[in-house]
Formats: C-alpha cells, structure tokens, sequence
C-alpha cells in the first residue's frame, strides 16, 4: 500500500512540474502582462465657474468635463478645486495644498472675481505667475485659461488684464484658452435673448448645464492637447 501511493505521489508530482514547465513557456511567449493604464491626474484650480455653483451635482464643469473626455476614451480623472468667490490670491494660497501629490497636469481658470473686485492686474498677475512657479517647480502641465475684462475700469485696466493670461502662457510655455466664456459671449452676441434664457442661471453670471456643455465643447480639445503632454501617445 505504501508503495502504491508513493507511486501515485510522484506521478503527480511529475504532472505537476510538467504542467508548470507548460504554465511558464505559456507566459514566457504571451509576455509580460500589461499593466492597468493610470488614468491622468488633473486638477482643476478656479472659482465658482469650475465649483459648479447653483448647480445639481453632475451639471457643473468638472463632471461635464469628465464625461466628455470619457466618452473619447481618455482615461483621466479631474479633481474639483473650485471655490466659489475666490481670486487669484485664493488660488495662489492654496496651490500647494491643491495639487498634492500624483498630480500630472493642472487646468486654470482663476481671475473672475478679481475683475468683480476691480484688483488690479499686476496683482492677479503675480498671483497667476506664483500659481505656474508652483506648477513648473513640480512638473506639472498647465492650460491657463482667461478671461475677457469688461470696459468699465478703463482702456489701461482692460488692456493690462487681457494681456496677461497670453503673455504668461508664453513666459512659462504653458497651453492658453483666451476665456473660459467664449462660447456663452459669441451665443449672447448672436442672440442675447436667446443665450440668456438658453444658457445662463437666473443670476446671470453663472451658466446653467447647458451653458456648461457649451463650455466643454470648446476648451475640451484643448484639455486634450493638455492630456496629450502628460501622455504622448493617446
């Protein structure tokens, strides 16, 4: 009996390094296994445009955002660091704390409320420029996106302010979207009516989804273009 199930202990000791052998040349030809993409980390840095203020939870523009680059395959996630009435100096303050750790790549869209409070723009400049320092100093990307002053501080305001988003963008080789409203600006000088009603909340300052969706249309190739810096080959 002894001799038996020895015998049947080694026949299947037998068959089990064969099968072993057989396991490995299998994964030597098949190679190694692909490892799980990591989706881009993004943060998106701005004030109650990129919170999604006055809006339900999957309306605002970073969801939006999300979706869209989704549905064309990226795989990327956006974190929310939106706070709404923050400036430039709001942003600048909580940069650090913002982009943490694991971040790739950074979308901001702060200056808005600046405007609203009439700062003025060699403020918000330099608070932009310490914002993109942090950025530079971490290796992060960045698509910088502006915004269009109004003529009511004057012609030298307005020009100083418009001028700085572009030329920052240039200094520090950073992606540039001219305003984060484009779309919402062309829609209310077709029909102002019409893109009141459509697009805009009640407040008229802030988009409603369907403002948002306008949005993301037009920056979300240019978020792309930022993907594609962090990730050449999507």
């Amino acid at each position: 009996m002894a001799e038996r199930l020895g015998s049947l202990f080694y026949r299947a000791y037998g068959a089990m390094r064969m099968w072993g052998k057989a396991a490995l040349l299998a994964l030597a030809v098949a190679g190694p296994v692909a490892a799980q993409e990591r989706p881009v980390s993004i943060v998106a840095l701005g004030d109650s445009l990129t919170q999604g203020y006055g809006l339900m939870g999957g309306d605002g523009f970073v969801p939006q955002l999300q979706a869209w680059l989704t549905e064309r395959g990226h795989a990327v996630r956006i974190e929310n660091h939106g706070v709404s009435g923050d400036t430039t100096a709001g942003g600048l303050a909580r940069i650090g704390w913002a982009l943490g750790t694991g971040v790739d790549a950074m979308i901001v869209a702060l200056g808005g409320n600046d405007l609203l409070r009439g700062i003025p723009p060699e403020a918000s400049r330099a608070n932009l420029a310490g914002i993109l320092d942090e950025a530079e100093a971490q290796g992060i990307e960045v698509l910088l996106v502006g915004l269009r002053a109004p003529g009511n501080y004057g012609p030298d305001y307005q020009a100083a302010f418009n001028a700085m988003y572009p030329e920052l963008a240039e200094e520090y080789g950073t992606l540039y979207a001219e305003s984060f409203l484009a779309p919402l600006s062309a829609a209310a000088e077709a029909d102002p009516e019409a893109a009141y009603s459509t697009y805009m909340q009640s407040d008229g300052i802030h988009p409603n989804a369907q403002g948002v969706a306008l949005i993301v249309e037009a920056l979300g190739p240019q978020v792309e273009d930022l993907i594609a810096r962090v990730s050449p080959q999507s």
